[in-house]
């Protein structure tokens, strides 16, 4: 399932990031690469300076915690530290899939679920979309500064070439509750389903079918 969410950061949080970026220091992209990525990847990252990290971090997970499509569409277990990158003329990123382990400095765990945000808007910067082939073809996502968008990490993707100015996101990868993307892409659904049912009619019998549904399939295909 390729979910966007939209409206992940707001303006003042946007711009606290812009803020806390000013003066940092971009290394080349390849020293976080697996072999095979390295081949393919033409970035550059945000050298990871400790206090400068913990601003960032704070700021994008507190959104991540109380966005209900994060929580329901990604089910998150564990989430990776946060990767900034940027794109300039002439960079791109080749067609790969993402490492299946990640947590290198720490503990180790299964990425399920990638996610890109965006952190400037699509008219400062010319190519640069996240190409994610899919059953249906290749899908092209270049999102409004704030936005995110989640794809299975199994999913083989690209950065096409910025051509024109700067493209600037912020990456991580999950570990989620349930593997199987289709299994989470069903519980997805069906939770706003749920929801709808508990808002608009809480006492009916169906809701409470749906509600148990839904809970007894997550414990059901639930990883803990």
């Amino acid at each position: 399932m390729l979910l966007t969410i939209p409206e992940l950061l707001n303006p003042a949080q946007l711009a606290k990031i812009h803020e806390t970026l000013v003066g940092a220091d971009f290394v080349d992209g390849k020293l976080t690469a697996g072999f095979a990525a390295a081949r393919v990847k033409r970035n550059e990252e945000l050298r990871p300076e400790p206090a400068r990290m913990q601003r960032l971090i704070r700021i994008l997970m507190a959104s991540l915690g109380h966005h209900p499509t994060f929580r329901f569409g990604v089910l998150p277990h564990r989430v990776a530290d946060l990767i900034f990158a940027r794109y300039q003329p002439g960079m791109a990123y080749g067609d790969h899939v993402d490492d299946p382990i990640m947590g290198s400095d720490g503990p180790r765990f299964r990425s399920d679920v990638s996610m890109t945000v965006f952190l400037n808007q699509p008219e400062q910067y010319d190519g640069g979309e996240l190409v994610i082939r899919t059953t249906f073809g290749e899908q092209w996502v270049k999102l409004p500064a704030g936005d995110a968008v989640v794809y299975p990490s199994s999913s083989l993707h690209r950065v096409a070439e910025v051509n024109r100015g700067e493209r600037l996101v912020a990456l991580t990868w999950i570990q989620s509750y349930v593997r199987d993307p289709a299994k989470r892409e069903l519980l997805y659904e069906l939770n706003q389903a749920r929801e709808f049912l508990l808002k608009d009619a809480p006492d009916n019998l169906a809701t409470g079918y749906v509600d148990r549904s839904y809970a007894n399939l997550l414990r059901m295909w639930g990883d803990v």
